[in-house]
């Protein structure tokens, strides 16, 4: 044997045994002490990311303790009302950071710090970032109670672990075990043709391919009859042992004659290209049905995702008349357990008869350009790069209704879009905004700025959009007492605050004319005082709550109350 050759593959072997070891095993705990079961698997498909940890049940419940996975020092706190809500960043010896979201409550010495800084800067929402030497933590410590803060959809623990470049990796590929014994599901399977030329089953729109499933778990379609170049996608999904959630896949291949032309595999990924999770689905299919397929070829040429791991020819392959060709692929979890679905192909040119039907309109956009929309009440620009494709763009007015498109289209960064308000009285526009109005004729807020005779906005998404106005201040009502009572025996004060128009923007709150940490939770419209935070001198106590909606419409409410400390 050569030298050469033995070099190589004691290169091959060091690569091997790099790629097994390049994470630590045994450095990270798990950060709760009861048996891991997941809601969310890391990477999966949600609306406009990639999920970016795992979310971790806390059987349908909040206050179970949260542990540092390892030693290190809390490198950042948020306090945030969407979002990760209450969330804790850990820095390890390692490099490595782990973080932790939709907490509860802190830990009594992380609280103390947080609210410190909560009443210094006169503020529920805040982001902090300690020094090394300020909040140290060992391994193991409890770090905080588990949550539904921000912009969680029910009791669990988001966890994540991320490198010194702030990428984002599977914390499974650090030993944490999730018990899964079952094999992914592929629900169902569509081929895309490429161009003008190429057909699958004498159509050149998507189509829907039929399976059927082998005793083993496994699927073989239809044989379907393609010419020229196609693309495969698929519906899927995994569940793990103890849950009944659809989670994500970790890694789809897929192979033509037996050579792999497709590999997407969810180990690590940066928050920067996260968005692009838009280009690897089917937007258009996930826009209408709410069905995510996943695509197994790249049909965007601006296409910046990370996640592929072999791409040949872009996942496309072409079909030549009369040779027959087996797809196959392979939809695996992270513990192994794959799903094999088998696609016979017969080529055959033949005549098409459906034909992808184009909408062709006054404003063609080229994908590479800044692009607009101009007359004499409105005016959009698209800066270059923010469409992943060229297309005739479809724009009305009508009604006060500005159509921009449709919400089939997927959006990279925001654009900008502006409205003529200058037959409109000052007082008039102080309570004007723009908003993006949905199927169901619900009008959400874009932040809204008045500039040079024209009301601003910025969004990420297509639709329809309108000016509108806010009259309707914010109501605020006691929750937990009445005027002139005795509050002595109680922990904590409570109202509830509501706005019907632009939404709650900001609110306040004093006693005594002092300014006091109010905790709001916009999922149940509730402002909580926690009477533990200072002493109140003397028994009569006069409460102040100020609630500002999104137009500076502003409500104030007093009350007086009795308690002696």
């Amino acid at each position: 044997m050569s030298k050469k050759l033995i070099l190589i593959i004691f290169l091959n072997f060091i690569g091997f045994l790099y790629s097994q070891n390049k994470y630590p095993k045994d450095y990270f705990i798990n950060p709760m002490d009861i048996p891991l079961v997941l809601s969310g698997t890391f990477g999966e498909l949600r609306s406009n990311h990639f999920h970016a940890g795992l979310d971790i049940k806390t059987q349908q419940r909040e206050g179970l303790n949260v542990f540092s996975s390892a030693d290190g020092y809390v490198s950042r706190i948020n306090v945030s009302l969407w979002g990760y809500g209450n969330a804790i960043y850990i820095t390890h010896p390692n490099g490595y950071t782990t973080v932790y979201g939709h907490l509860k409550k802190f830990s009594p010495k992380i609280e103390k710090y947080v609210k410190r800084h909560q009443y210094e800067k006169e503020s529920f929402t805040i982001r902090l970032y300690p020094k090394s030497n300020e909040l140290k933590i060992t391994k193991g410590e409890i770090i905080a109670l588990s949550g539904n803060s921000g912009s969680s959809g029910g009791p669990h623990l988001h966890y994540e672990i991320r490198d010194v470049k702030s990428n984002i990796l599977n914390p499974m590929l650090f030993g944490i075990k999730i018990p899964d014994h079952k094999k992914p599901k592929i629900q169902t399977a569509f081929a895309y043709s490429k161009n003008d030329t190429s057909q699958v089953n004498r159509s050149n729109k998507l189509v829907n391919i039929i399976l059927k499933h082998k005793p083993n778990g496994d699927l073989l379609a239809n044989t379907i009859y393609a010419y020229g170049k196609i693309g495969i996608g698929i519906n899927a999904y995994d569940r793990l042992d103890g849950a009944l959630n659809h989670n994500g896949l970790y890694d789809l291949e897929m192979q033509v004659n037996g050579n792999k032309i497709f590999q997407f595999t969810l180990d690590k990924f940066s928050f920067s290209e996260s968005r692009y999770i838009n280009s690897y689905i089917d937007y258009e299919r996930f826009a209408k049905l709410k069905q995510r397929v996943q695509k197994c070829f790249i049909d965007y040429p601006d296409n910046k995702l990370s996640l592929y791991k072999t791409i040949i020819d872009k996942g496309y392959f072409t079909v030549k008349d009369s040779l027959d060709y087996k797809v196959t692929l392979i939809a695996k979890d992270f513990a192994g357990n794959q799903t094999k679905l088998i696609i016979p192909i017969k080529g055959k040119k033949d005549t098409i008869l459906v034909y992808k039907k184009i909408k062709k309109t006054p404003y063609y956009f080229k994908a590479n350009q800044n692009n607009s929309i101009s007359d004499s009440l409105i005016h959009v620009y698209f800066p270059k790069n923010i469409f992943y494709e060229d297309f005739y763009f479809d724009y009305s007015y009508t009604n006060g209704i500005a159509k921009l498109h449709n919400s089939s289209v997927p959006v990279q960064n925001y654009f900008n879009i502006a409205f003529d308000v200058s037959k409109y009285s000052h007082d008039e526009i102080k309570q004007m905004y723009i908003a993006k109005k949905n199927k169901y004729g619900k009008l959400n807020y874009l932040k809204t700025r008045f500039k040079d005779g024209k009301l601003k906005a910025s969004s990420k998404s297509l639709g329809n959009f309108t000016l509108t106005t806010d009259n309707v201040y914010p109501k605020i009502s006691p929750k937990n007492f009445k005027e002139n009572q005795w509050l002595t025996k109680n922990r904590y004060l409570q109202v509830k605050i509501f706005d019907r128009g632009s939404g709650i923007k900001s609110f306040r709150g004093e006693i005594d004319g002092e300014w006091i940490l109010l905790k709001f939770n916009p999922k149940k419209g509730t402002l909580t005082y926690d009477f533990s935070d200072k002493v109140l001198i003397g028994t009569s106590h006069t409460l102040k709550i100020i609630v500002t909606d999104n137009v500076n419409n502003s409500t104030t409410f007093t009350s007086t109350f009795n308690r002696k400390d």
